[in-house]
């Protein structure tokens, strides 16, 4: 079958522009045979999403020709001092900055007496992930005023956080700085974190012309490079623009595609909601050379389930074990949930029992598409019996901070919170910024001030927030509660950090500061 594809008028090899921008879409990642395939978050959230996986690597390692180096992990007793360090300064950016000039902030972290070392910048960096002038004033001052040059990771660190609040300016200048100093410094993740971020902020040029330029920083074009653009285009539903690269660079001797490239474009139309252009590329994919794998299936079938389609996803299901390809825990999981959602849960509850039968083991993923959907209809008996269950089976069915996550979302009074608090603590589940901020949203609903704020210092001690869901939390609340002012202080706080809000958000506070006006109040927002 003849391959088909709407032309791009405005794209064309390395010089191309699309004027469209449309939102992001998580997806995630994962590794086969050394080479990248994506599949949607719902189905698989025991894999990590892009980014966290590079950052999750031996000491040394290699896929392919691209190469990776990672620091020894410090010891607990210097991982403890480390946090306490980076806290001190943390505490003393939150206190400073925006009321000192740059070089006051600069002598006061000076008069800190820090020993710096890469595992210490970056736990400084990564408490400010939502703060990008807060890390990008730290990192500067490290590389500038501190005597110590840091390291490929903070670099790739600080590029992040620039990245994903859309500094392309200050990205393009570190660029620069790392080429200048040592090209060695630009490294595989580093290619993959600014491709990724250019994605995300619509620059399909730019991160095009970033693949290209890895022969000036003495890395290879090769597949695996190229495939991380794509995927990247496609998570950022640039997908139009994905299969035009695909389809211009598949006869180049350096780029013989195979079934992995293609899954990548597949997702990206799956992704993208596009079920008519899901079905012609798997068409395409089923009359080339490149018969479909399990994740061609899993893709697809993921695609039909969140489209609709259960009954069709079922019986592409139900055709995997009539020819022999045996559907994987991902594929079982992506019906299950698919099931559940339609209210067909005793078919889902079916497939749950065949699994073992088949020697399909279960996995969290698994448990928590079944303990959200018992969660949502109040089968908490049903809720208990899988949790412990989980616990028993440990391992990769072990509760995650999602399971505690529906736990929570599903609880009705401060005592359940607690509980449910306290037993992430007893099994080692490290909370993250989704459940402090539904923690937020809770207490605040109740009332409960003083828990409102224990949640917002625990979540600064710890490192994961607040970000602009948090700060979003405490505008809308504090508003519902008849405390304007007090939600103009917290709106003033996340603007001030850079972050951008929703756009309900700037209509409540227009809402705020007229109602403030008529009261004879002088508003700062």
């Amino acid at each position: 079958m003849q391959t088909r594809i709407r032309p791009l008028k405005c794209l064309c090899c390395r010089n191309f522009q699309i004027f469209s921008k449309p939102k992001a879409q998580t997806l995630v990642q994962f590794k086969h045979n050394q080479s990248l395939v994506l599949i949607q978050q719902e189905s698989t959230s025991n894999f990590r999403t892009f980014h966290d996986e590079t950052r999750e690597i031996p000491e040394y390692c290699s896929q392919g020709k691209h190469e990776f180096l990672r620091s020894p992990v410090p010891s607990k007793d210097e991982s403890s001092a480390m946090d306490s360090k980076a806290l001190e300064v943390q505490t003393l950016l939150k206190q400073i900055n925006g009321q000192k000039s740059v070089n006051e902030i600069e002598q006061a972290l000076t008069l800190l007496g820090l020993s710096l070392n890469e595992d210490l910048v970056l736990n400084v960096l990564r408490r400010h992930r939502s703060d990008w002038k807060s890390a990008y004033l730290f990192f500067n001052w490290v590389s500038n005023s501190s005597g110590y040059s840091p390291g490929t990771g903070s670099y790739n660190e600080i590029l992040d956080i620039l990245g994903r609040m859309k500094r392309f300016n200050e990205v393009t200048q570190l660029l620069d700085e790392m080429s200048k100093r040592n090209k060695s410094l630009i490294n595989e993740r580093t290619y993959g974190i600014v491709v990724n971020r250019y994605a995300s902020g619509h620059m399909i040029e730019e991160a095009t012309n970033f693949f290209y330029k890895r022969i000036e920083f003495g890395l290879q074009l090769d597949l695996i490079a190229f495939q991380t653009l794509l995927l990247s285009l496609c998570r950022y539903k640039h997908v139009e623009a994905a299969e035009f690269l695909f389809h211009s660079k598949k006869n180049e001797f350096q780029f013989h595609h195979n079934i992995k490239t293609m899954n990548i474009i597949l997702n990206g139309w799956c992704v993208l909601g596009s079920l008519r252009e899901a079905k012609r590329f798997w068409n395409d994919i089923v009359t080339s050379k490149h018969k479909p794998d399990k994740f061609t299936y899993s893709i697809f079938i993921n695609s039909l389930t969140k489209s609709g389609k259960i009954s069709t996803a079922v019986k592409l299901f139900q055709a995997m074990w009539e020819k022999g390809c045996t559907p994987d825990v991902t594929i079982c999981n992506t019906i299950i949930d698919g099931l559940c959602f339609k209210k067909r849960i005793p078919q889902a509850l079916e497939i749950f029992k065949e699994m073992n039968e088949r020697e399909c083991c279960p996995n969290v993923s698994t448990y928590n598409s079944l303990i959200k959907h018992m969660c949502k209809i109040g089968r908490m008996d049903k809720v208990d019996e899988l949790l412990r269950e989980m616990k028993e089976k440990g391992g990769d069915c072990s509760p995650n901070d999602r399971t505690y996550g529906y736990l929570l979302n599903s609880a009705k009074t401060v005592e359940q919170v607690v509980g449910i608090k306290e037993d992430m603590e007893r099994s080692g589940v490290k909370m993250m910024s989704d459940g402090y901020n539904l923690m937020l949203r809770l207490f605040m609903g109740w009332g409960d001030e003083e828990r409102v704020t224990w949640t917002w210092r625990e979540m600064e001690k710890s490192g994961v927030g607040p970000d602009q869901r948090s700060y979003t939390v405490m505008v809308h609340g504090l508003y519902e509660k008849g405390k304007m002012e007090e939600a103009l202080v917290y709106y003033n706080m996340m603007v001030s950090k850079g972050m951008v809000s929703e756009p309900r958000t700037k209509v409540l506070v227009q809402a705020i500061n007229i109602k403030l006006k008529e009261g004879g109040l002088e508003t700062k927002a």
